[in-house]
Formats: structure tokens, sequence, C-alpha cells
């Protein structure tokens, strides 16, 4: 939603602005993941925490002390996550996946996955109904590669899934005023009415495993945190449905390599994502030209040091590419000490982000034969 007097914007279809994610947290009203449920976590997942949770990427949640309490107890809970298909996948959209990733071999647990693509024909006027269904079915066999058990995975893809999806919808719809969509949404009178409406068919993944299976099954939902908006509104009507709220834990945006905001599909940002399906010397190219943290000179950086916090280039080492903890801790002190220019760390990312591309398009291949066949109502 629009921020009124802030120097940003964060809604789930648009980031503008640079970010202040402390101000953010205070906006949305969600809680900080601070050093005391790292370490719970780092319990109940085992000491080697992913380094989207250790290095702090995911940094912000809703409930999740009640969904590990849950796990604790031995009541099962479940994942849900979802892509909205306007375009061809990039690192940033991998990130939720990935996550749920690692929580689903840690803790056995199924993952619902919702494909937007009515989502992305209502809200982007240049894209056809016919095109986003296909770049969903695409995206699918990207966001699927970080490697799942077949078995646990569902997903919901949502004009193919309707059937599934319509009639819970209709009783999350019923439950959500104009005036609530257009507070949390900042929706207009230019907005169609299927945006309007969209919301209710966002919230039903959050509590189908309830409705199918006749009791209250908790939900933990891994996303950016332009996407809590939809999730407050799934939360506000859950128990007067007789649903648990779902639980949610937030990622930081990863930022363009241009410096200018988030990683962004939009046919303008290009050159500012690093996606999936890149060449070798489309990552080159890209990484070379990427906006740092650096001095204006050398000889400043070496005197002065950089400020890794603003380099979009650090920001890929923090995501995955900098495997070891220790590794990371290495080069970031060397960053802000000036013993590493922006060259040579651009240099050491490049061949480490082309091998992570060739490899995922190995894994890519490897879930096609399975996909059509998790697909709810499909068949």
């Amino acid at each position: 939603m629009p921020q009124e007097g802030e120097s940003f914007k964060v809604t789930p279809w648009k980031v503008e602005g640079k970010v202040d994610y402390d101000r953010l947290i205070e906006i949305f009203g969600t809680s900080r993941i601070d050093d005391p449920l790292r370490e719970r976590l780092r319990k109940v997942l085992g000491n080697d925490l992913h380094p989207l949770l250790s290095r702090g990427i995911y940094y912000s949640h809703r409930d999740l002390p009640w969904i590990l309490d849950q796990y604790e107890k031995g009541n099962p809970f479940f994942l849900y996550t979802g892509r909205g298909p306007s375009g061809d996948v990039h690192l940033s959209h991998l990130i939720p996946f990935e996550f749920c990733a690692y929580l689903q071999r840690k803790l056995d647990v199924d993952l619902w996955i919702q494909i937007t693509d009515d989502e992305k024909f209502l809200f982007k006027r240049d894209l056809s109904l016919e095109d986003a269904t296909k770049l969903g079915m695409e995206n699918l066999l990207d966001l699927l590669a970080p490697g799942f058990d077949p078995r646990r995975v569902h997903i919901l893809f949502d004009t193919v899934s309707i059937r599934t999806l319509y009639p819970l919808a209709l009783e999350v719809a019923r439950r959500v005023t104009y005036s609530t969509a257009r507070a949390v949404f900042g929706f207009s009178a230019e907005n169609n009415i299927g945006s309007i409406f969209y919301t209710a068919l966002q919230s039903v993944p959050a509590f189908l495993p309830s409705r199918k299976e006749g009791r209250a099954v908790p939900c933990l939902i891994p996303c950016g945190i332009d996407q809590d908006p939809h999730f407050r509104i799934t939360r506000d009507v859950a128990e007067p449905l007789g649903f648990p709220k779902p639980a949610l834990v937030h990622n930081l945006l990863v930022p363009s390599l241009l410096g200018n905001g988030k990683m962004s599909s939009s046919s303008d940002a290009t050159e500012g994502a690093i996606y999936l399906k890149d060449s070798p010397e489309d990552v080159q190219r890209k990484i070379s030209h990427g906006f740092t943290g650096g001095r204006a000179t050398v000889e400043e950086q070496r005197r002065l040091g950089a400020t890794p916090e603003v380099c979009s280039v650090w920001a890929l080492w923090r995501s995955r590419f900098a495997e070891k903890e220790s590794e990371f801790a290495e080069i970031t002190q060397d960053c802000r000490s000036g013993a590493l220019m922006c060259g040579e760390c651009k240099a050491r990312l490049i061949p480490r982000v082309q091998k992570f591309l060739e490899e995922h398009q190995t894994r890519r291949e490897g879930v096609r034969a399975w996909v059509s066949q998790t697909i709810v109502d499909a068949h």
C-alpha cells in the first residue's frame, strides 16, 4: 500500500524508491526476526541455518513462534508460497522457493504453490491471459528446480484449478469490503473489478488443507515483504471462516544491479536482474556493470573502505553465493576495510553465478516430467 509522507512505496505490484525496511515493519505492523528467535529456529532446524535466515534476509514475521509451537507439539503444518507470472524468473523470484525447499527437507512438510496467471492478466495491461498462462507453466519448471518431494507438492494454477479455488474464494470475498481493499491496496476508480476480487483467490491456499481435512491445519507463508498486504486480509477473515490465521516470514527484496530499487522483470529493468536463463555472457556483462558501494577512486576506497549494505553485488553474495558464513564474513569485512576492490569482488562472483545457472538448468529439466501431475484440477 502507499505510505503517505514516505520516500518509498510498497504494494504487491510495485515497489518504488529506496525501501526503509525498519520503517516498513512499523507501517505493516509485523515483528522482527531477532537473535532469540533465530536461536529458537536453530533448535528446531539445526545449527546449519539457511543463509537466508542467518544473514537476515528473512527478517520479519507474523506468528512464527506459534508455528514453531505447533511443530514442537507434533501438530503438522504446511507451507504456502506462489508466483505471479509476468515474465521470466530471476534470482529474486527464487528466494521463497529455495527457502521452502530447505524447510521441507528439514521438517518434512507439504508445500502448496499458487501460480496466479489471472492476477498478472488483471494488473498488466500489456499481458494477454494466454501469455500469462504459458509463462506460468514455464516459470514452474524454474521454481521447482531447487528440489522438492513431488509427493508433498500441490500446485494451484489459478485458471486451471479454479473449480477448487472458487467456492472458498467466494466465502472470503463476502467478508472483505471494498473499503478494506481500497485502504490496504490503495485502489482507485481506475482499477478493474477483477483486481479488487483477486485477493480473495490468493487467500484460498492458506485455508484449503484445513477445509479438505476437516480440521485446523496451520499454514506458514514465506514471501517477499511486498506481498504482506494480501495476507493481512487473509488473516482478518481466517477466524470468522473457522480457520487458523496463517503465519508469515518475509524476505528483503533483492536490489537491482542498476541500483534503482528491487530486482524486477519489467521490460525496462532487464539489465538489473539476473535471469535463470541468462547466458554466461549475460551474467558477466550485468555484474560487471552492477551498482556498488565503492568510492570514486581506488585510493579513496583503500583508505576509507566501501559500504557493502548499498552494494547490489554484495547483496548477491549475501543471498546465496557465499556458501559458508566464514566466506561471507570475509567478503564483508574486506569490502568495508578497503582490502577488496569492487572489480575484484565482481570478478570473484561472476563464475559463481555462471555455475549456479548452469546447474539450475539441469535441475529444471529434471522436474519437467512430474510438474503437470501435481497441478490441482489439471486432469
